[in-house]
């Protein structure tokens, strides 16, 4: 992105509202009607945060360990093992955000197969509806129940290298 490109983005985004702040356009947020990738976005912040979070239980002060085992957990390929490892929890309701977000048109990157990139988007759209839903002690199941299923997953994949 090219700085006038930015600032075009920028004087079309914050409008000052005549108070010294900025202008919203919006007055609330209703995730059932958001594109399923933005909701994806929203998801990919939060699992990155909850992952970080939870490695702190492993390592505390190596900070470029640290970044690359929790950037190793969000990856698109492990987000695919955690959302197969969770799909039986699910009720109809995430089944459809899932499926919304995994069906939304997007470019997966070299690091995945195709259809993993579209079930992490699909994994991703899920937990930024429940976080946006206020469903917090049911994003939190999900977000932890999949962090174990990752967890056992790296650790089988590691035992097998041996």
């Amino acid at each position: 992105m090219t700085f006038e490109h930015l600032k075009k983005l920028v004087d079309m985004m914050f409008v000052d509202d005549g108070n010294g702040g900025v202008q919203q356009r919006y007055d609330s947020v209703d995730p059932k009607s958001l594109n399923p990738l933005v909701l994806a976005y929203i998801g990919d912040a939060y699992f990155h945060l909850f992952v970080r979070g939870r490695i702190l239980s492993y390592e505390q002060s190596k900070v470029q360990v640290l970044h690359q085992f929790s950037a190793q957990i969000v990856s698109a390929v492990w987000q695919d093992k955690a959302y197969r490892g969770i799909e039986s929890m699910l009720t109809e309701e995430e089944m459809a955000v899932y499926k919304r977000g995994r069906n939304a048109k997007s470019h997966a990157p070299r690091s995945a197969s195709v259809a993993q990139y579209h079930s992490s988007t699909g994994f991703e759209a899920l937990l930024g509806y429940l976080y946006l839903m206020e469903r917090s002690e049911r994003l939190y199941e999900l977000a932890e129940e999949s962090f174990k299923i990752i967890s056992r997953a790296m650790m089988d994949e590691i035992s097998n290298k041996k």
